[in-house]
């Protein structure tokens, strides 16, 4: 019975981080909706800087929790640039935890508040995050026949035209590599057998658009294109096979142990242009993320299996860096809970944050 307890309670241990980010989540919406009224005046640069800084807050906070929570141990393989950039950032799609592993990055970047995302599109009814997420820079797409080019390439170039750094991440495949779901692999395989392209193991076939708009939109604004692998070495069996990769709760539940990161830097110069070239380019770049991961996974040889090619430098994000943003917005949720107006304060952004959120995105639409 104490061993069932005990197991009960470690396989809970995400609790602790899900009422924290979610609890802290109307807190920092309203923080920002106070300097979005006070900046409405002011230099829309200087709003952008502010909301960069609140954003970097927020997430730091994520990344205490994936991190230091966590204790996850995370090997770099490539040399990734110290300073801040604007790029584009693109890496196999697995888990719900990749768009966090793009934050960690860019934390050691120091370029946090400028990571902005390429969403699916029915994730922006997610309450009060799908609404933030669209007014920090997020672009939410369609598959597709659906894929609507010209609203992603306007919201894009304002960007540009403002001056607004962008660490933009984008999953090319569109949706998550499961080797369990066979339909989806199987579909994806023939699509590039069809078209004469090689078929891939371990990804799914790129797909183009985004990449392609995001890249023709921003190319005058952008320093390089960041090429990323990730592997949860948590998921491998003794025979080289491997499971499914961990969902977000799993993740906190200490079920990665080791997260694996190729980083490959590529400088703008060096990606065609043209759409047709570019598609070949990126289906160029999967092939070489499928034989990283065929020799992850698959290698005869045990000295290189269950790593990537090249030296690992272990990276450490330090709790200095992350434990103040939980202290801070902790805080302030606990004290606003305090007080009946408060409590009311809270339950209605959670409320009517919600809703004017969806309205707002029924109106644009």
């Amino acid at each position: 019975m104490l061993l069932s307890l005990v197991l009960h309670t470690y396989s809970m241990r995400y609790l602790l981080p899900g009422v924290v980010l979610l609890g802290s989540a109307p807190t920092y919406l309203l923080a920002w909706a106070l300097w979005r009224v006070l900046s409405a005046l002011l230099p829309a640069r200087l709003y952008q800087r502010v909301d960069d800084r609140l954003y970097c807050v927020y997430q730091n906070m994520v990344l205490f929790f994936f991190e230091n929570y966590t204790g996850v141990q995370i090997l770099l393989y490539g040399d990734l640039p110290k300073n801040k950039e604007n790029v584009i950032y693109l890496a196999n799609h697995q888990s719900t935890v990749d768009w966090i592993i793009a934050d960690m990055l860019a934390a050691r970047q120091n370029a946090l508040g400028h990571v902005r995302y390429v969403l699916k599109d029915r994730l922006k009814w997610i309450p009060l995050y799908g609404f933030y997420f669209a007014q920090h820079g997020g672009i939410y797409v369609k598959r597709s026949a659906k894929f609507n080019e010209k609203e992603m390439r306007n919201m894009l170039q304002s960007y540009v035209n403002a001056g607004t750094p962008m660490y933009l991440v984008i999953f090319p495949e569109g949706t998550r590599y499961n080797r369990t779901q066979t339909k989806v692999l199987s579909a994806s395989q023939a699509f590039a057998a069809q078209r004469g392209l090689p078929v891939l193991k371990h990804v799914l076939t790129p797909r183009i658009k985004a990449t392609h708009v995001a890249f023709d939109s921003m190319k005058s604004h952008l320093d390089a294109i960041y090429d990323v692998t990730v592997v949860y070495e948590g998921n491998e069996e003794g025979s080289g096979k491997y499971s499914n990769t961990p969902s977000m709760t799993e993740f906190l539940c200490k079920q990665c142990p080791k997260l694996h990161i190729h980083f490959d830097r590529i400088d703008k110069n060096e990606v065609p242009e043209e759409q047709e070239h570019m598609k070949k380019w990126l289906h160029e770049r999967f092939e070489i993320k499928d034989k990283l991961l065929i020799e992850f996974y698959d290698s005869p040889d045990p000295e290189r299996r269950n790593k990537f090619p090249g030296k690992s430098v272990h990276s450490r994000l330090s709790v200095k860096k992350t434990l103040p943003s939980v202290l801070v917005l902790g805080s302030l949720t606990a004290v606003m809970l305090m007080t009946e107006t408060g409590r009311k304060l809270y339950m209605g952004t959670w409320l009517y944050g919600t809703l004017l959120g969806c309205l707002w995105f029924v109106i644009k639409t």
